[in-house]
């Protein structure tokens, strides 16, 4: 009985991440992820890693990292069959560290408010794409913000707003930052960073390119990073920040990946008595 419910439980993961999250992003990552929940032969597959390492998005990304995107289910049935084994060690020694730089749109108003200057901690950075909002240029249609002079090839990330947003006028002085994440991706690594761009769904190309023109503009001075866990190591990075800055802890997407919800409600905790 308990074998079958971690079965259903398991194709109504897939389910849900197709009408939930690929429907009217990723037409492919749909289909392909409605037809797992409806194979015995690929759920009996995944059910060989471990619960966390089930995720959809991490097992579409091994395959295509592997072998390209399969254009169906027979297609992916297949590279499972023959390649099984490289396909759960890739699973098994990767995670979804998707880095949408373009996420800076949505929290510089807030790091605009702060006093400045600022320092920061992102926790579960990837590979500290969103530690550079100072960067990168930003629209958001009643105003734009044009990148630094010397980031001539800098990605501008559009972005609707409505209510009574803080649209900045400037990007805040940024002093210091740093990135904290259980595996680090080393930006200088051509190897990483092709992991970070199967990361991006098939059909979004434009996050693709701003993907790479961030990963290019980082390279000339990349985020320094530190490979650690959220809970264990946060406060020492804190300590580390300068005294003379409002020190800004923050995460762009790591805590929908933590599990439980006791371990996210721990760094919650963590935080407020910081």
């Amino acid at each position: 009985m308990a074998a079958l419910d971690e079965v259903r439980r398991l194709a109504n993961w897939y389910t849900a991440f197709a009408t939930d999250e690929a429907r009217g992003i990723s037409e492919i990552y749909e289909r392909l992820a409605l037809a797992v929940a409806a194979s015995p032969e690929l759920l009996g597959f995944l059910l060989t890693l471990p619960a966390p390492k089930r995720q959809p998005n991490l097992f579409f990304a091994a395959v295509g990292h592997l072998h390209g995107v399969p254009a169906d289910v027979s297609r992916l049935a297949a590279i499972v069959r023959q390649d099984r084994e490289r396909i759960r060690a890739l699973m098994l020694s990767r995670t979804t560290q998707t880095n949408e730089p373009a996420r800076c749109a949505a929290i510089l108003p807030l790091l605009a408010t702060l006093p400045p200057p600022l320092a920061l901690i992102e926790v579960g950075a990837s590979a500290g794409l969103c530690l550079l909002p100072d960067r990168y240029g930003y629209d958001y249609g009643g105003r734009r913000i044009e990148p630094p002079h010397a980031a001539t090839d800098a990605p501008v990330f559009a972005c609707r707003t409505g209510g009574a947003v803080p649209v900045p006028e400037v990007v805040p002085p940024i002093i210091w930052r740093r990135g904290l994440d259980l595996n680090p991706i080393d930006l200088h690594s051509d190897a990483e960073c092709a992991w970070l761009e199967t990361l991006v769904w098939p059909g979004q190309d434009e996050r693709a390119q701003r993907l790479k023109s961030a990963i290019a503009l980082a390279r000339a001075d990349p985020p320094p990073m530190i490979k650690g866990d959220l809970l264990s190591d946060t406060q020492s990075v804190i300590a580390s920040a300068p005294r003379d800055a409002t020190v800004v802890v923050f995460h762009t997407a790591a805590l929908t990946y933590v599990r439980p919800q006791a371990t996210r409600d721990r760094f919650a905790e963590t935080m407020l008595k910081s």
